[in-house]
Formats: structure tokens, C-alpha cells, sequence
């Protein structure tokens, strides 16, 4: 079972044929629990104005890759997203205040593959 962190997910994501997925809500010890375990993160560097926005509001510690691999997710791989609402677009500057952190909204869902043996 690989682990994966992100933003965003896809269906291109999911093998081909019959697929279960689960979707989970979760709390922000449940994130920080998971974020300690091996995982592998997704987020594309060009997103480190939101990654540091949660660093800063809920204290996180996010890998973030060079370059975000290509996720094909497997039976019983997780994924788990952080999704956020309400920042402002950067289009010219390269950071969040911290007013526009406080009035996010930040929400975090678990994403479980299940692949059954009659594909």
C-alpha cells in the first residue's frame, strides 16, 4: 500500500476497469498522524505559496518534490488531499498574508483505492 499527499485528484489517477474508492473526511490530527509515516507527495513546487499557507495555519510539515511523480494509485493505496477554498490568486507576488490564511478554508480528505478480484 503506497501513501500519497496532494491537492487535487483525478480519475486518470485510478487503474483501469471495476474501482471502489473511499472517501474519508478527516481531522487535522488525523493529517498530521499520516503526514508523519512515509508517504509520497504529489504538490507540484509551483504551488509553495498554499503549501507554506499550511505550514503557517496549521503548523504541517509537507514534502515537497523537486518534481511531482506521475500517481497511478493501486489496491489499497490512499491518497490524501488538502483542499483549499477562499485564497486569493497570485498573480503578483509570491505569498499569502495572514488575513488571507485566516479566512481559508482548508478541508483534508482521505481517498482509498479498492480493486475487486472479479475486474
Amino acid at each position: 500500500m503506497t501513501k500519497y499527499f496532494g491537492f487535487a485528484f483525478s480519475v486518470a489517477m485510478l487503474p483501469k476497469g471495476k474501482v471502489f474508492v473511499q472517501k474519508f473526511d478527516l481531522t487535522l490530527d488525523e493529517v498530521k498522524r499520516f503526514l508523519s509515516e512515509e508517504y509520497t507527495s504529489c504538490l507540484n513546487p509551483s504551488h509553495k505559496a498554499t503549501i507554506e499557507a499550511a505550514k503557517s495555519r496549521f503548523d504541517l510539515e509537507i514534502a515537497i518534490p523537486e518534481q511531482p511523480p506521475r500517481v497511478a494509485l493501486q489496491d489499497g493505496d490512499e491518497l490524501v488531499i488538502m483542499q483549499v477554498s477562499g485564497l486569493p490568486r497570485l498573480t503578483d507576488r509570491h505569498e499569502y498574508t495572514s488575513e488571507e490564511i485566516a479566512k481559508a478554508n482548508f478541508s483534508f480528505v482521505s481517498i482509498v483505492v479498492h480493486t475487486p478480484a472479479d475486474r
